[in-house]
């Protein structure tokens, strides 16, 4: 189980990945008590998160490639990171 935003920011994306599913089966399961399941609930949520912000991330660079009058790329334009 990874503990805290600091443990989290830390994986890869993969890494968030593989946990989050990981997460999902043992709640699709049924096989944590409940407090077990909030707290697995709470991991995925952040694990989700950062998942989302690395894509998004992902996104923005993908969208700042600068294509020239033919349609082929012609250069990169500056993005800001939030």
């Amino acid at each position: 189980m990874v503990k805290g935003e600091n443990g989290i920011a830390e994986l890869s994306f993969e890494e968030a990945l593989k946990r989050l599913e990981e997460i999902v089966q043992q709640l699709e399961r049924g096989d944590a008590s409940l407090d077990d399941s909030i707290k697995l609930f709470g991991e995925g949520d952040r694990l989700r998160r950062q998942c989302e912000a690395r894509l998004e991330a992902a996104q923005a660079k993908i969208e700042a490639i600068q294509f020239g009058p033919d349609g082929k790329p012609s250069g990169m334009r500056p993005f800001d990171e939030q």
